[in-house]
């Protein structure tokens, strides 16, 4: 990046921010239903040091599936948004963001079609996705409906082909699924290393190196770089090449060295695949199980390094109620406040919360936001960062993050809020008509008082 990009970039971010615009990763982990997402998610969290013991959605004990259904059911009912941090290995393989610790919030969204609405609200606001596939079963009815979701929303993906461990578990099949099933431009940049019972771990195809697990330590947290093992090596060779193929193919600056039978630099062939990536016009594959601990660090060092910050994506756009003219909300952390709430969720102990995403702007505790569509203004009383059922109070927040606002009402999904001047009215996100209406009614006066 040019001096003079790096010093437009560096004046989006308040001085008082912790993590810039640049390092912050705004992702959802989307699939069908028992594909592995709240797995894979408790796996990211687990590497990442939120938490020190790995919860199983079949004990119940998954930090974000916190609901008693949830946990009755062993399924996600309802998106949970959470905050981790990570900071690469220095590893001996090829990493973009080497000791630059990066801030990943994270929406776990349900898989089941009934809450698809809960896909719907979480992709209007995110940056990013992982979309996680069953390596048996390959692309589902519901990993379409996602996908199609986040195509709606704009939303740039990488693929985890999750549950290699799995009796039948076929990787190019699933890949293959992606490209004639979704239409996905998808191509691997991570191979399983052996399947079923005898997966040792995943081979980077940029890197062309190979990460072998500790078979004694079923965390996870030990394993090994070395080099490709011999019999895996023409596959490993393959891919790369269909890589690096299908990057020259979508971008100027690989086809010209290609062209021209130029070396190609790692550096520069993972600068492509971040620029299509960010763009939509290409989707990373990467293989593991997340149950048996193999490839997550992977999945986590891609969402640094492929999926695109808040910066990275095209401008929110939106309405000038003044004049009704489409306007550009640029993110950036000195303009004036906006932003778009998603979510209401009422809390018994702090009553109603409203999750907002912050588009542009900082808005601190205490201060008055307006809300366009009830030309309303009220105080956001308290601000909190999210992590699944906890809350943590904050003093300030920025363009990019995901919060919750506590003291606003007659709020609405969809909600845009801002400060009072100039009003903007943004987007909301749009659901399905419902097939079915029904009203519930008590019995008896009696049984109306007891639910009051």
């Amino acid at each position: 990046m040019s001096t003079a990009a790096t010093e437009q970039r560096s004046q989006l971010n308040s001085p008082d921010r912790e993590y810039s615009l640049e390092r912050t990763r705004n992702i959802g982990i989307a699939a069908h239903i028992d594909a592995g997402k709240t797995t894979t998610t408790e796996r990211i969290l687990f590497y990442t040091g939120l938490i020190h013991k790995m919860g199983e959605v079949h004990d119940g004990d998954t930090v974000t599936d916190w609901m008693s259904q949830e946990k009755e059911r062993g399924i996600t009912i309802t998106s949970a948004a959470i905050t981790c941090f990570w900071k690469q290995a220095d590893d001996g393989l090829l990493k973009t963001f080497v000791n630059v610790p990066h801030r990943i919030n994270i929406i776990d969204t349900p898989g089941h079609v009934d809450f698809t609405a809960e896909v719907e609200r979480s992709m209007r606001v995110l940056d990013g996705a992982v979309a996680v596939f069953c390596g048996v079963a390959g692309v589902q009815p519901q990993s379409e409906t996602v996908w199609r979701q986040a195509t709606k929303y704009g939303v740039p993906r990488i693929a985890f082909v999750n549950k290699m461990d799995r009796t039948g578990a076929d990787f190019d099949n699933a890949v293959s699924d992606m490209r004639h099933k979704l239409g996905a431009y998808a191509y691997p940049i991570s191979l399983p290393l052996g399947t079923e019972d005898q997966l040792k771990g995943v081979i980077d195809v940029v890197s062309q190196k190979a990460i072998i697990y500790d078979e004694d330590d079923p965390s996870g947290l030990k394993y090994e770089v070395t080099a490709v093992p011999a019999d895996h090596k023409e596959r490993a060779e393959a891919a790369y090449r269909e890589l690096l193929e299908a990057v020259a193919d979508k971008d100027d600056a690989v086809m010209e060295l290609v062209v021209n039978e130029l070396p190609i630099d790692s550096c520069i062939l993972k600068a492509a695949i971040r620029r299509l990536t960010c763009s939509m016009e290409l989707v990373p594959v990467l293989g593991g199980s997340a149950f048996k601990n193999k490839g997550v660090h992977a999945v986590v060092d891609a969402v640094v390094d492929y999926l695109p910050s808040p910066v990275d994506v095209p401008s929110a756009v939106g309405t000038d109620l003044d004049n009704d003219e489409e306007v550009e909300i640029r993110t950036d952390d000195s303009g004036q406040f906006c932003g778009l709430a998603f979510k209401l969720w009422t809390d018994p102990f702090v009553g109603k919360l409203v999750f907002m995403r912050v588009y542009r702007g900082t808005l601190k505790k205490g201060e008055a936001v307006l809300n366009t569509r009830t030309q309303r203004k009220e105080r956001a009383s308290r601000l909190l960062m999210i992590q699944a059922d906890k809350r943590s109070d904050c003093d300030a927040v920025y363009a990019g993050d995901i919060v919750a606002i506590v003291g606003v009402k007659n709020v609405t999904t969809g909600d845009t809020l801002c400060k009072q001047g100039k009003e903007i009215s943004l987007e909301p996100p749009t659901f399905p008509e419902p097939v079915i209406s029904m009203a519930i009614e008590p019995k008896t006066k009696a049984g109306s008082r007891e639910n009051v």
